[in-house]
């Protein structure tokens, strides 16, 4: 018996050359949901999501807007099926757009302008290194950093489960990072292929100009909340996700933290929306006894509609 749910919605690296077509064919809502983001962005997220080539889709100012258009489309697909409200949502970094939309803070026109205007600001910050850290021991982490810093800028940029943090910054001072915490004890370090230091102190200049974009968009209070990325707190005030928007781009990414406050509220249930699995992995790190399920595609949407029916007692 389902107590509370969440909607969940993924982050760059989720994406895939093929994503959304078969929602496209299948479902009038996702449809016009890609019909209006080719509109509105001026260019073919349909023709990008569907056929790439996966170095179009690659690019950070395709990704971003392609992933939450994919998501929104799952989204209303799924909820031409069964509508249900949710009682939090949340969304791993850009996935947070899907997430607000989901919660009502912004139509789709202004959610695809606002991530399409952060994708092309995040797109142009070059230099630096991301890398994902597994299994690091209890208390590494800090002190990798602090004695990489030595040698250069090193942060956090996603804390995505107990098992795994990303860490961004100057290459020399996450590949010291990373060796240390080899010597620590760490399973793996795992290079990331991305175009810059994200969710750092290298985007800063992006969130300054992102702010002032922000200041003329049509936000909404929402009466469910959304758990943000920068503080894991649950947020329904326009003027706080204003503040929070430019924040995210240069603030680690709360994800861990995310999932556990929606699990101390009562959230037993998450429905990932958006391509691949990769949040319901986290959460099996996170707390194995919550219950997540997927909508990708036609088959995946109509699984969870029949299971979330019996849960729910809807049949």
């Amino acid at each position: 018996m389902v107590e509370k749910i969440a909607f969940i919605f993924p982050g760059q690296g989720a994406q895939v050359v093929g994503m959304g077509k078969d929602l496209y064919e299948n479902y009038e809502s996702a449809k016009k949901v890609f019909d209006t983001a080719d509109s509105v962005l001026n260019k073919s997220i349909t023709k990008i999501c569907f056929e790439g080539p996966e170095e179009d889709l690659k690019q950070t100012v395709n990704t971003q807007p392609s992933i939450v258009t994919m998501s929104i489309a799952a989204l209303e697909a799924f909820k031409s099926q069964l509508n249900i409200q949710p009682n939090f949502t949340a969304g791993h970094s850009l996935g947070e757009y899907c997430a607000m939309y989901a919660s009502g803070v912004m139509d789709l026109e202004t959610t695809l302008k606002a991530i399409q205007k952060r994708a092309n600001l995040m797109g142009q910050v070059k230099g630096g290194a991301m890398s994902a850290i597994l299994n690091a021991p209890e208390g590494s982490i800090e002190k990798a950093l602090k004695e990489a810093s030595k040698i250069g800028y090193v942060d956090v940029a996603n804390y995505n489960s107990p098992v795994q943090v990303v860490l961004t910054g100057d290459e020399n001072a996450v590949s010291e990072a990373g060796k240390i915490l080899l010597e620590a004890g760490a399973r793996r370090v795992v290079s990331l292929a991305v175009s810059g230091a994200f969710h750092s102190k290298f985007l800063e200049s992006a969130s300054t100009e992102f702010s002032e974009f922000v200041k003329d968009l049509d936000l909404s209070n929402v009466s469910v909340p959304v758990v943000t990325n920068v503080d894991a707190s649950a947020t329904i005030s326009s003027e706080d996700f204003r503040n929070k928007m430019p924040r995210q781009i240069c603030s680690s990414v709360h994800w861990t933290q995310t999932i556990s406050n929606m699990i101390e509220n009562g959230v037993d249930t998450f429905v990932e929306i958006g391509p691949g699995k990769v949040l319901a992995g986290l959460n099996k790190k996170i707390n194995a006894d919550v219950t997540t399920y997927n909508i990708f595609d036609k088959a995946s949407l109509e699984n969870t509609v029949e299971v979330l029916k019996k849960e729910l007692s809807l049949i």
